[in-house]
């Protein structure tokens, strides 16, 4: 199955291939020296010219925004909400068109696509209700006729650095909260991925523009990893999001904390199943399958490691090789494939050498790896999803690599099995499969995961937007979408007032004049 994107651009607003953006608009390129190809990890093809933002669109922005951000935070809540409320609908309007170009951009299945512009449309529906729901608390003051409460506040310039294995959706998560919030918001995505974002643009300015909604809400700098170096350190951002590698967020982290800025740190995961000897072996194989190869591995939640109890590992194993053996592995648009394409040639070359490393430890491979080529395959992306029998020991297993390569291991008492499990430097999504009611107890009590995400019975990728995301360790310990997730985007204030004719100080002091 083949794709005429020109015919999706369009339908999605943009009308020449060689466009790039900066406070919220969109322009053809006049700086051919800055202009870089995006193709396609589907087929290999050129999809269109970006022009990548400099250092003056974002001094430029950045001003814009701060002026937006004035005017912005005196708009009602619930009036924000409203305007996120029709951007669920347009989004909803786009999502065939939006979904496609996710797909062929990025390379995850049509239906991860869809499911992506989906999850946009949730927290959408989600930011609408919380618009109305940004509670502070009130409490007793010990002085009498004295009132406390504490409200929140919006922080100001929200900057958002995404990735590219979802070019869209994480963004969502952080603009339509913090523009409820009254905050604005000024986005970096992927270079990888610049043309869903450059289509999200022109979806948001749409219902920006009927809504009157001040220029600069929320911007969009399409460049490299400077972008984003200027964002971390710049102080007049109140909050950086960033979502991406380990590295990447220490190197953020660390110029945000130098300027004592904020920062939401959405990085790396290593994730693990353990499937216990109580466990539902045929349902424990489903979420261990989607969660190794949906998106090729590519997902921060991918499911990494399996550790297996040593009663049922020699069957599940083969029941995964099995499975392995049906897996479709191809062209992403067409909806009976089950793994599309890794983003780029630099993403396999990581994939061969995980692999060789693996090799090299000692691990024994039940499936084995490789690049796939001929017809289909001309990009040089398509790979085979491969299982390899390891020690959690293995270097290479305690690094998260970004493709489908997945490590077994037997454990014998599930307090082996969760320390093995909790024995990585990361820790975002984990899961047991268990029937056994004390088992799935011992595995969500505080002596359980250490993860952000704990699941029973589910597997360690696919989260909803309801919940609060993210994770600890060398994850980051950020929070973003649901919960109470919107605190990170607020400063709190605490506020007493006086209405008595005396003014008694705190803990009985006098100080009488």
């Amino acid at each position: 199955m083949q794709i005429d994107i020109l015919p999706v651009l369009q339908a999605l607003g943009i009308q020449a291939v060689n466009e790039a953006s900066s406070t919220g608009k969109v322009w053809n390129s006049n700086e051919p020296q800055n202009v870089h190809a995006i193709f396609s990890p589907v087929d290999g093809k050129e999809i269109a010219s970006v022009r990548f933002s400099n250092n003056s669109d974002f001094e430029n922005t950045v001003l814009k925004a701060g002026d937006a951000f004035r005017t912005w935070q005196t708009w009602p809540a619930p009036k924000r909400g409203e305007v996120i409320r029709q951007l669920g609908e347009a989004l909803r309007q786009h999502k065939t068109d939006l979904g496609k170009l996710v797909s062929y951009e990025m390379g995850k299945s049509l239906q991860e696509g869809y499911g992506e512009v989906q999850e946009m449309i949730d927290i959408c529906d989600f930011s609408v209700g919380l618009s109305r729901q940004l509670y502070g608390l009130t409490m007793h003051s010990e002085r009498p006729a004295h009132r406390m409460y504490e409200q929140w506040h919006p922080l100001g310039i929200v900057g958002i650095i995404s990735a590219f294995n979802f070019p869209v959706a994480v963004w969502a998560w952080n603009m339509t909260i913090a523009l409820v919030c009254g905050d604005v918001c000024i986005w970096k995505p992927s270079e990888k991925t610049p043309l869903t974002a450059i289509a999200c643009q022109h979806i948001l300015q749409k219902v920006f523009a009927a809504n009157d909604v001040p220029e600069g809400v929320s911007c969009l700098l399409v460049g490299d990893r400077s972008i984003g170096e200027l964002l971390s350190h710049d102080k007049r951002i109140g909050l950086v999001s960033a979502t991406g590698s380990t590295r990447m967020g220490k190197a953020v982290g660390a110029a945000v904390g130098a300027r004592l800025g904020r920062s939401l740190l959405e990085l790396g995961g290593n994730n693990a199943i353990i499937i216990s000897k109580d466990a539902d072996l045929d349902m424990s194989l489903v979420g261990a399958v989607f969660g190794a190869v949906g998106t090729a591995g590519q997902r921060c939640t991918s499911t990494r490691r399996l550790i297996i109890h040593e009663s049922v590992y020699d069957t599940f194993r083969d029941k995964l090789v099995n499975a392995y053996r049906q897996l479709k592995i191809g062209n992403p648009l067409d909806e009976n494939m089950h793994v599309g394409p890794l983003i780029d040639k630099d993403a396999v070359r990581a994939y061969l050498s995980s692999i060789e490393k693996c090799k090299a430890e000692g691990g024994n491979f039940v499936v084995e790896g490789g690049v796939l080529e001929g017809e289909g395959y001309e990009s040089g992306c398509y790979v085979k999803p491969c299982i390899a029998e390891a020690k959690n020991e293995f270097e290479i297993v305690q690094h998260e690599t970004f493709a489908p390569i997945l490590y077994l291991m037997k454990y014998k008492a599930l307090e082996e099995a969760i320390a093995r499990q909790n024995a990585v430097p990361q820790g975002l999504s984990s899961s047991i499969m268990t029937l056994n009611l004390r088992e799935a107890e011992q595995f969500l009590s505080s002596a359980g995961s250490d993860c952000g995400i704990a699941n029973v019975n589910i597997g360690t990728s696919g989260a909803e937007i309801g919940g609060a995301f993210g994770g600890e360790k060398e994850t980051g310990g950020g929070r973003e979408s649901g919960s109470d997730a919107w605190k990170a985007y607020m400063r709190r204030q605490t506020n007493t007032i006086n209405y008595s004719d005396k003014l008694p100080l705190a803990q009985g002091i006098k100080f009488d004049l």
